[in-house]
């Protein structure tokens, strides 16, 4: 694999010396105070060849040959700007820009951003970066290139449901916002980016806070946050037509436009979209629509946002996983919706086993400019989501149901076998506000969030193989959840002389949740709870020179269990909050061809809840407070520009993640009782002490990019005994992409895209789980594994008009 893995980098990197070409670059600022100005427009004008600025506000176009050119830059908020560039060699314009009558829509998220000089570790990801990235696949997949970031895909190929943990946190533990809105959902605390097909094609930038991070609306930023802004702000119209075919049947088709802004004051986007595919499993099907429209009137002092995202999803149900025993014969085999004779022989496949769900997002924004130094900025939000998945389930008991034993003759039937659907119906909604202070010396942000969550739980039957008469037209279970979060915080960033900033940071959050009604077992849900978490955080920033500086923080995170833990727990045992205090010390060193950061981090975790192997009463797993845990490393991010046409980006970490005395429990199905392991210090689940990712970009010839992208995970435990016969094996998978653009008089751009997946065919898994029990004083385990697609490929096309 290694000598693979070098000769393509060397075919990648031998066209170099072949041609030389001319760059132009340089950083987009403001007139203001000299900040960079990230997602500004930057166009060669007559050559149809543009660019967009980064987080730093650094371009760069590429492939020039000697001649004058017009420089066209636009941002919005400020005034779009034409700059005569003469190139004969490798040319450096910084172009400033000065600010227009109208404000920016920045302001809607500046108040739960970290920005360059907050003590937070962070990773941006702008819009140029993830277009290229973008291939269909669901979000996840395209942020898997950020630091201490794992994904994985039920159905093996990134599309469909997908998941992602960023230092061995999932996302029930991240907290995702979009445009300063929650995105969590308010009682699993998860999020399925699944009801969100090809949101990539809609965002502006994505901002990743590892840690505790800074005070955020929503969910408990328990491990990391993702903080997503929408729209592209063009401020010239435009339209895009993107395509692409790959394995598995998968189709992606994406129309977008936007009017520009109108009369200097309105702007409209909107974009639709289709994703459709087989998914490498077997039967793991996803059918796939979103749409995307967005409305903003900007003003002198005002700003005016309204935002609609429309999500609805059919995937055949692949989350029961592979058998271990079967990875080596049948890697894509898929149990789900598996039909049996009276003597349990597989006669077939259910063809509807499927997940449906429809999730709608409404926003509205609004922000305010006092003076210079102060603007306030709001939101109200509607979240609506409805849905069912549907399942075959053999031989099954009338009661579990609630449904009286049908007599046919002298005979009660007890069992049949039917068709189930569970069903969810909810609304979130809710308002965020802010004050945000800006002077010399002192930033200070000042908000809050108020939201409401409401949503019905619900069972029903709708055909069996022995039909009793009027069962069938009510709920075999329903249950409510209702959960109301309040928080505030304050945030301050001081200047104390000229290189150094403290930064605080206080949040207060109280949550009313209860449960009403029966679940699936019949059993009662009813319990309500509250919880009060107050959440400091401190730090400090030190400029050491224009090129170094150095930051430290301490932060606090309070979390409160979710849903299926308060529904799955015994009821002796007592369930406590969670509590995170997590230590950041950070180092950067930026010149014009390199960026070194370092980070160590320590996590120290009171209650956490882990997985124990404990089951209750009606055979679930139960998580449990571990008492002490904690999660210790370092992060290495390090960029470079070998020579002029190669750019190298690297991330590395390296940590220990561990539980101080574990204790499992083994279900014994021979005396009913369980087994009682005392392990000791352990390694807590799915955290990889190592994952290593390289991208390598390559532009030999004009409006070529080759990228080879390459990501190395060390081993996972499925449970927390560290026994490595639980435990997924260490991958190394590499990508590479070609992208070529065509520059034409009739079409703005015509961008071609070529991903060559896992060139290399590792046959790896990326999740799994397992159950453990013993029979006769023997043990056995039930186990599901997610194995991902081995080669694979992706083709597109993207018309820019």
């Amino acid at each position: 694999m290694q000598k693979n893995y070098f000769l393509v980098i060397i075919l990648v990197l031998a066209p170099i010396f072949m041609i030389a070409q001319y760059t132009v670059s340089g950083k987009i600022i403001s007139s203001e105070d000299n900040a960079p100005l990230p997602g500004a427009h930057i166009v060669i004008q007559s050559k149809n060849k543009s660019t967009i600025s980064d987080n730093t506000g650094y371009y760069e176009i590429k492939n020039l040959k000697e001649g004058s050119y017009y420089l066209r830059v636009s941002f919005l908020g400020m005034e779009t700007k034409t700059e005569k560039v003469d190139v004969q060699k490798n040319t450096s314009t910084n172009i400033v820009l000065d600010p227009s009558m109208i404000m920016s829509d920045e302001v809607i998220i500046s108040a739960i951003r970290a920005t360059d000089e907050s003590p937070t570790t962070y990773t941006i990801m702008d819009q140029s970066e993830i277009e290229k990235r973008n291939t269909g696949k669901d979000l996840p997949y395209i942020l898997k290139s950020t630091p201490s970031t794992v994904v994985s895909s039920d159905a093996g190929g990134g599309i469909g449901y997908t998941s992602l943990r960023i230092r061995g946190t999932d996302l029930t533990g991240i907290n995702v916002t979009l445009n300063g809105v929650p995105v969590n959902d308010g009682e699993s605390h998860s999020v399925y980016f699944v009801d969100l097909p090809d949101l990539a094609s809609s965002i502006n930038d994505v901002q990743i806070q590892r840690g505790v991070g800074t005070s955020t609306n929503g969910a408990a930023s328990f491990g990391a946050s993702i903080n997503i802004k929408t729209g592209e702000d063009h401020v010239d119209p435009h339209a895009e037509i993107n395509s692409g075919y790959g394995s598995f049947n998968t189709l992606k088709n994406t129309i977008k436009f936007g009017s520009g802004l109108l009369n200097n004051h309105w702007n409209f986007s909107g974009r639709l979209s289709s994703v459709t595919s087989d998914g490498y499993v077997d039967r793991a099907s996803s059918n796939l629509k979103s749409a995307y429209f967005s409305g903003a009137y900007y003003g002198e002092n005002d700003i005016f946002k309204a935002i609609i995202l429309l999500g609805d999803e059919k995937t055949y149900q692949s989350w029961y996983g592979v058998p271990k025993d079967s990875l080596k014969t049948n890697r894509t085999y898929n149990p789900a919706g598996e039909m049996q004779d009276k003597d349990g022989n597989i006669i077939g496949y259910y063809s509807n086993q499927t997940d449906n769900y429809i999730q709608n997002y409404y926003q509205l924004h609004y922000g305010h400019q006092f003076n210079q130094n102060l603007n306030i900025a709001s939101s109200a939000f509607l979240t609506t989501g409805k849905g069912y998945y549907e399942s075959y389930k053999n031989n099954k008991k009338f009661s579990d149901y609630g449904i009286d034993n049908p007599i046919i003759g002298d005979d009660t039937i007890s069992r049949t076998n039917l068709i189930q659907q569970k069903w969810l119906d909810n609304k979130y909604y809710g308002l965020n506000l802010s004050l945000n202070y800006s002077a010399d010396k002192l930033n200070l942000n000042f908000g809050g969030g108020w939201s409401y969550y409401d949503g019905d739980h619900y069972g029903k039957v709708i055909w069996s193989q022995i039909s009793p008469i009027d069962q069938f037209d009510k709920n075999w279970y329903f249950n409510t959840g209702t959960k109301s979060d309040v928080n505030i915080f304050i945030k301050a960033n001081y200047t104390l002389g000229n290189k150094l900033k403290l930064y605080g940071d206080l949040q207060y959050r109280t949550i009313d949740y209860k449960i009403d009604g029966t679940h699936d077992d019949l059993g009662d849900l009813t319990q309500s709870h509250k919880f009060n978490f107050f959440n400091p955080k401190a730090g400090v920033f030190y400029e050491i020179n224009e090129k170094q500086n150095l930051y430290f923080s301490v932060g606090v995170a309070n979390r409160e269990p979710n849903r299926s833990v308060f529904r799955d727990a015994d009821t002796s045992q007592t369930i406590v909050p969670e509590r995170l205090i997590d230590f950041e010390l950070g180092y950067s060193y930026k010149v014009r061809l390199l960026s070194v950061e370092a980070n160590v981090f320590y996590m120290d975790y009171k209650d956490q809840f882990v997985m124990t192997g404990k089951i209750n009463n009606v055979g679930t797993p139960i998580m449990t407070n571990v008492p002490n845990s904690y999660r210790a490393g370092i992060e290495i991010v390090l960029g470079t520009r070998l020579i002029d046409l190669i750019d190298w980006n690297i991330n590395a970490t390296l940590s220990q993640n561990k539980i101080d005395n574990f204790t499992a429990y083994v279900d014994n199905w021979t005396t009913w009782g369980q087994e009682v392991e005392n392990i000791g210090k352990t390694d807590i689940s799915f955290s990889p002490n190592s994952i290593l990712s390289s991208d390598i970009s390559v532009s030999p010839v004009k409006n070529l990019r080759l990228n080879l992208f390459s990501k190395y995970v060390s081993r996972q435990y499925i449970d927390n005994t560290s026994n490595t016969q639980r435990s997924l094996d260490p991958y190394f998978v590499n990508n590479f992409n070609i992208y070529y653009t065509i520059e034409t008089s009739f079409i703005k751009q015509i961008d071609l895209m070529l991903s060559l997946n896992n060139i290399f065919n590792e046959k790896y898994e990326t999740n799994a789980w397992v159950y453990r029990y013993y029979s006769e004083n023997t043990e056995y385990e039930m186990n599901g594994y997610f194995p991902q697609a081995e080669f694979n490929f992706m083709f597109g096309i993207n018309l820019k008009f």
